[in-house]
């Protein structure tokens, strides 16, 4: 305890000591010293840090433009009005969507005399699901029930599902949906009483009867079978086909949704329109892709500034950074680039078929008269171009944002970012490492500075004792 106040006793003495003898403050000497010794070290990191931070700044901002595009142009499309969307007169009878086989156009009369419809069965009452059954075999055939007959559909094998003994109406229930044969079942609390529901799927093919064989020690399971004309169950509903006319043409379907049924359309039936049939019909998105073309160019060209002013040989951050250039290089090709390479030469496969085109400074600029007359020539390729499949503009846009965003790939804005990172953390270990030795040399310096202050100041005592003693030896002889 004694020894550390000492010490800390003499360094509070060092430094008050410090220019006592001199006149000159040693502190601020050796600290301007020490920071002397690194500034040119500390000046050039500085500046190589501003320019890193510049360099991640301009790439980051042209990462997130070119994200903020894709993003946009995707929300865009999937709103639907750049494609034929077709929409009924009758919205009631059905639903209608793009089925993404083709682009419809045209009319056509749509009329649904029948839905499709699943068979449905109850059997009957029990006093409550916890009732027991009985145990053996619950077999399903498949086929179509017509009025008291079933036909077997012999393409299809029979179900067998096993009830153990002990098993209650609900775990019947659980063992047929648990056998996955495509029918469902449900314990439905009646005022008659517990009632086991069982419901297949739609189609006149997917009928079904229900066989049972029991186990001889534990009987009761035969009341849970059905077949048409027996006494034990109900039939609630009759497996169907849906039925309707499509210009007049007959047309039926084991379910309610059609897929090309009108070419290019899936159809979800809702109602049927007997003798009042409705029009399908399909909106003009002419003007809506007009419109969007002319966002995306303004968007481009956005982007295009910004990299051009990022590029720039004299001011710009990343005049030298490959993944800028590779940007700049895309950027250039993009008017001409294949986005349809599916579709014929004479058909709209790139972006400048829809009018875009760059001008000499790099900017883009949109012809609509050529944008016109594709969609004149080719409405369906101008359509395709506006989806967010695996080809067209937004793939396109957003294989180029993705692309400059792979921090793996050197070339990219992404590796760019992630060695400019890199390199920031390098500067700042060497600054940390700059400071500890600026600090070790000014202490170094401040001690050695200290001793020499110390002589100094004990050579200047001395000289006072000789002066003042020369003084006194004077003014005796003057005596």
């Amino acid at each position: 305890m004694e020894t550390s106040s000492t010490t800390s006793s003499a360094a509070r003495g060092i430094l008050t000591a410090l220019g006592g003898g001199s006149g000159i403050d040693m502190a601020a000497l050796a600290s301007d010293l020490a920071a002397a010794q690194f500034a040119g070290r500390i000046d050039r990191l500085t500046a190589r840090s501003d320019k890193l931070e510049a360099q991640i700044s301009a790439a980051s901002n042209l990462k997130s433009m070119l994200l903020s595009l894709a993003s946009s142009l995707g929300d865009r499309i999937r709103v639907g009005d750049l494609s034929r969307q077709p929409s009924l007169d009758n919205a009631a009878v059905a639903g209608a969507s793009l089925s993404g086989t083709r682009q419809p156009s045209g009319t056509f009369s749509l009329e649904v005399t029948q839905l499709a419809r699943s068979q449905t069965l109850a059997s009957q009452a029990f006093a409550a699901p916890t009732t027991l059954t009985g145990s053996g075999t619950l077999t399903l055939r498949f086929g179509a029930v017509s009025g008291g007959a079933f036909t077997a559909d012999t393409a299809r094998d029979p179900v067998d599902i096993t009830i153990a003994a002990g098993a209650t109406l609900s775990d019947v229930a659980a063992a047929i949906n648990g056998a996955d044969a495509g029918v469902s079942a449900y314990v439905a609390q009646t005022v008659d009483g517990a009632q086991l529901v069982l419901k297949g799927a739609e189609g006149a093919a997917n009928g079904f009867v229900l066989e049972a064989t029991e186990d001889s020690g534990d009987p009761g399971l035969s009341a849970i079978a059905w077949s048409p004309g027996s006494a034990t169950g109900s039939l609630l509903g009759t497996a169907q086909d849906a039925a309707l006319k499509i210009d007049g043409l007959s047309v039926t379907s084991p379910t309610n949704r059609l897929v090309d049924a009108i070419p290019g359309v899936t159809l979800d039936l809702k109602a049927t329109n007997t003798g009042a049939p409705t029009t399908v019909r399909f909106a003009n998105p002419e003007e809506a892709i007009t419109g969007a073309m002319r966002d995306l160019t303004a968007a481009l060209n956005e982007i295009a500034a910004e990299l051009k002013t990022a590029t720039d040989p004299k001011t710009g951050e990343l005049a030298r950074d490959s993944g800028a250039r590779s940007l700049l290089r895309q950027f250039s090709a993009l008017a001409g680039t294949v986005v349809l390479p599916n579709m014929a030469e004479d058909k709209t496969r790139t972006l400048s078929d829809l009018g875009l085109k760059t001008q000499r400074d790099g900017s883009f600029a949109l012809d609509t008269e050529r944008l016109a007359k594709s969609l004149a020539d080719d409405p369906e390729g101008v359509a395709g171009m506006f989806t967010t499949g695996l080809f067209g503009i937004y793939a396109t846009i957003d294989g180029i944002s993705r692309s400059a965003s792979t921090a793996g790939d050197p070339g990219s804005l992404g590796g760019s970012l992630s060695r400019y990172n890199q390199q920031l953390l390098d500067i700042a270990d060497d600054q940390a490492d700059i400071a500890e030795k600026q600090e070790a040399l000014r202490a170094r310096l401040t001690t050695r500075f200290a001793a020499s202050d110390s002589r100094i100041a004990a050579s200047q005592s001395t000289l006072a004792f000789l002066k003042n003693q020369i003084a006194a030896w004077n003014a005796s002889s003057n005596q």
